[in-house]
């Protein structure tokens, strides 16, 4: 996925405020369920929601207003009840890497319950589509 940093972006410094990437690893674990058929409203709809319970961060080089990203997502160790997704954020002209993260997240109910994946949630979660480029 692609981020354009805007001044809306940055801190003080010009370089992209610290608590902004844990935005972008949403938007991407968004989209990573969307390119496999899994709408994140739809899922909640049906009673299935994503909860992060847990994120790290680690910071290599400054993003700066007006530079490109990309980040690339993947899970791993994915269970019954919980998946984990991580995370490459890197500058997309040089291929510097910014920043690299993870996120656990917990299923529950609308109820805010734990529960288990769907088998065929799962199945689509393992999915790895065509990428057009």
């Amino acid at each position: 996925m692609e981020i354009q940093i805007y001044y809306e972006d940055t801190d003080c410094g010009g370089m992209v405020y610290y608590a902004n990437y844990l935005k972008y690893f949403e938007r991407a674990r968004t989209q990573y369920l969307e390119e496999r058929g899994l709408s994140v409203a739809g899922l909640m709809k049906e009673g299935t929601v994503f909860v992060v319970v847990h994120a790290e961060v680690d910071y290599s080089s400054p993003a700066r207003y007006g530079e490109t990203l990309l980040v690339e997502t993947s899970v791993k160790d994915l269970r019954s009840a919980s998946l984990t997704f991580t995370h490459v954020v890197k500058e997309k002209t040089r291929g510097r890497v910014v920043v690299e993260g993870s996120a656990r997240l917990a299923t529950v109910d609308g109820n805010g319950k734990v529960k288990r994946l769907d088998k065929a949630i799962v199945t689509m979660l393992k999915f790895s589509p065509a990428r057009s480029r």
